[in-house]
């Protein structure tokens, strides 16, 4: 039931939404006129053609090449938690037993294990680390209701960045249906973003996979993070999709889906209303790829934030493409602190549809999240190949089109093909375009001066 309830809240958000995130079916095209549309967008769009074409079929060769065929059910062993303990009333404390339940899975001699979370219960949990590596091959099936302590102090153990841990586990996959639920209202109203008078103070992440190989992540509700909801850190060969996302508008820093030095990624067919990114990309990560994602609300799409504290930063092969997008603070967004070091380069934003979104493109060489000025300096995370192509739809904001780059490092090789983002009812938008060297095919709108 969870699982269909959930298929159907992605079928029915997206018809909500005015138009649907798979291609229209044309005729067979005549492979004379395809070859010659191939040669001329290689010609036009030369550096990001493989970009486009390749990288989704490079991700997937290197999660397939590590892939195993399912074995026969009598090699299977299955845990349930409820057999080690676990009550599933919400009332009752229920870790130790998913910490029994999971060192006898990841210990077991069968080729394949599963820890079953059952379906109509709702478990209470402490912060907890599945750790590898395991024995067995691992599938969490999750069926029922993850519901974090509201108790603070849990994590006053110096560990405030986790509820949900999983650290160093190989043939991973966590899916079922069910539902992640981070109970973050106590959170924050304990923000200093929300209550300028306290200090800042962290904050756990609902769910981290940490230096995760072949891992696979799908059909799971995430709703109400302490602070981001779903994190992938050192992680290679991932495989993300039909994940609902949710939370307030107005909850700080809960990013539906964090991506940091991880490589060979791919995220599909996942809807993602938060108060801050739907999805960020910051340093060490390459060969991502997003795609059919619908966002909003939230602040967007976010290459970065790179170069805090004039830290040297990368970040490579980036495509997002296919998405719809509502009432977001940003649209598709790269964003740097001065006086950074390193790169941002090989990023296409693509075939996206954008309504009342204010900053629907923008390029922040000076971002400075900070109560004080930054001041101004030599060095900055230097911004170049990005393809802005078949973006349209309603700005909401006079400014659609803001490339604030570096005077020190500017930002080289920016192109913008068929761009059209216009304000309400039709009105004329502005562009701002500081120290970036750009070029633009097609129709654009606003343009750059």
């Amino acid at each position: 039931m969870a699982s269909t309830y959930l298929l159907l809240s992605l079928l029915m958000f997206f018809i909500s939404f005015g138009c649907s995130c798979v291609p229209e079916q044309n005729p067979t095209p005549d492979p004379l006129k395809a070859h010659r549309s191939r040669i001329r967008e290689k010609t036009r769009f030369k550096g990001f053609y493989w970009l486009e074409h390749g990288l989704e079929r490079s991700i997937m060769r290197n999660i397939r090449k590590e892939e195993r065929e399912e074995p026969p059910l009598r090699t299977e062993r299955v845990v349930n938690v409820d057999s080690y303990g676990a009550i599933g009333d919400g009332i009752t404390d229920d870790t130790e037993a998913f910490a029994k339940a999971w060192n006898e899975a990841c210990s077991s001699s069968f080729p394949q294990a599963v820890l079953l979370v059952p379906e109509d219960r709702k478990y209470l949990l402490r912060p907890i680390a599945f750790n590898g590596a395991c024995v067995s091959h691992i599938t969490v099936l999750i069926k029922g209701t993850l519901i974090a302590s509201s108790n603070r102090s849990l994590w006053d153990d110096g560990n405030v960045r986790h509820w949900i841990l999983f650290d160093g586990v190989r043939n991973l996959v966590v899916k079922g249906g069910g539902t992640i639920s981070g109970n973050g209202q106590i959170w924050w109203r304990n923000s200093c973003k929300i209550n300028k008078t306290l200090p800042c103070t962290g904050a756990p992440t609902a769910m981290t996979f940490s230096s995760c190989r072949d891992l696979k992540v799908e059909n799971l509700r995430f709703k109400d993070s302490q602070k981001a909801h779903v994190s992938f850190e050192g992680c290679t060969n991932v495989a993300v999709s039909k994940l609902l996302i949710s939370a307030p508008g107005n909850s700080p820093n809960t990013d539906g889906i964090h991506v940091a030095e991880t490589k060979n990624m791919i995220i599909t067919e996942c809807v993602i209303r938060t108060g801050d990114d739907c999805i960020s990309i910051v340093s060490g990560s390459r060969n991502v790829k997003g795609m059919n994602i619908v966002c909003g609300p939230g602040h967007g799409i976010s290459i970065g934030s790179l170069g805090a504290n004039n830290t040297v930063a990368s970040v490579r092969n980036v495509v997002i493409d296919r998405v719809k997008m509502r009432d977001t603070m940003n649209g598709v967004r790269i964003k740097s602190w001065q006086g950074g070091r390193g790169y941002a380069r090989g990023i296409i934003f693509q075939n996206i549809a954008m309504r009342d979104v204010e900053n629907p493109i923008i390029i922040d060489q000076n971002y400075c999240d900070s109560p004080h000025p930054c001041p101004q300096q030599a060095e900055a995370v230097g911004v170049s190949r990005v393809l802005y192509k078949n973006i349209k739809g309603v700005s909401a904001s006079q400014v659609a089109v803001n490339l604030n780059c570096s005077e020190a490092v500017p930002c080289e090789s920016i192109m913008l093909h068929n761009v059209e983002l216009v304000g309400e009812d039709g009105k004329r938008t502005q562009s701002v375009c500081n120290h970036v060297n750009w070029t633009g095919t097609g129709h654009i709108v606003p343009s750059c001066p």
